[in-house]
């Protein structure tokens, strides 16, 4: 299919962007690495006004360490999140949870940004950032704000972003333990069940319309109990909640088992 018609602007500031944002109001999309807006263009699924690419922002294409965390702007891809030492060395949940991510030509285009802001409840990055305690940077023409990742996602695909907003960067924590995990039925299908784990909060993906926090109890077996009451994964094509709701329960087990050697 071909995508329906719209105008389409490449502002050259972020300013500009907020402008156009604002003159369009619900009629304009954000068009960043388009790894998810260009299908659902082509299959009617979103029908824009206007596309605004902001792809040639500056600065929103950075990673910067603080020193008590690490700045990831909107506009870096996946790959550059995996190529990175200072992810690798400061925040390795994003290093382990990004080669799960699609395939590699999809990692080249994606963006950290364009995930969170997609809120796709089978996605890695919003479940890494809940657990990291990630801070969500969201600018608009009064300035910035900044929102805490566990309140940022709402719901099924729905965030905390307001019309005329930009997702701008993520500030993630640096330190800790952590260990990524995820089922599919083939390397690059979106999650059956997947969890991210960074010392005692385990953030469960795929089983419901948001990323679900489980803290950790004393022992494995209480948390297990714990996942069994918190969890109601909603069956698929291919599995029922039943052996999603087990499949929670493994990957429970082998990320306390890696944290718990680890420390």
């Amino acid at each position: 299919m071909k995508a329906p018609s719209f105008a389409y602007a490449k502002p050259r500031t972020l300013a500009e962007a907020l402008e156009l944002l604002a003159r369009h109001g619900e009629g304009a999309r954000i068009l960043a690495g388009g790894q998810s807006l260009i299908p659902s263009l082509n299959m009617r699924l979103s029908s824009p006004e206007i596309l605004v690419d902001i792809t040639g922002l500056p600065g929103l294409n950075e990673i910067k360490n603080n020193g008590k965390s690490v700045e990831i702007g909107a506009l870096v891809t996946h790959s550059q999140i995996e190529k990175s030492s200072e992810i690798k060395k400061h925040v390795p949940l994003l290093a382990q949870a990004v080669p799960h991510i699609a395939h590699a030509a999809i990692r080249n285009r994606g963006t950290l940004g364009g995930s969170l802001a997609l809120a796709d409840p089978a996605a890695e990055y919003p479940a890494c950032a809940v657990a990291l305690q990630a801070s969500i940077v969201i600018t608009g023409k009064k300035g910035e704000r900044r929102v805490k990742a566990e309140d940022f996602f709402k719901g099924l695909f729905e965030t905390d972003l307001k019309p005329g907003e930009i997702l701008s960067a993520a500030e993630f924590p640096t330190g800790g333990k952590s260990a990524f995990l995820e089922l599919t039925r083939r390397h690059g299908d979106y999650a059956i069940v997947g969890l991210a784990a960074h010392e005692s909060r385990f953030v469960f993906f795929g089983v419901g319309g948001t990323p679900v926090l489980v803290n950790t109890r004393k022992s494995l077996a209480e948390t297990r109990a714990a996942i069994a009451k918190e969890l109601d994964p909603p069956a698929d094509l291919y599995h029922s909640s039943a052996t999603k709701l087990h499949l929670a329960g493994v990957l429970l087990e082998r990320a306390w088992n890696t944290l718990s050697t680890s420390r």
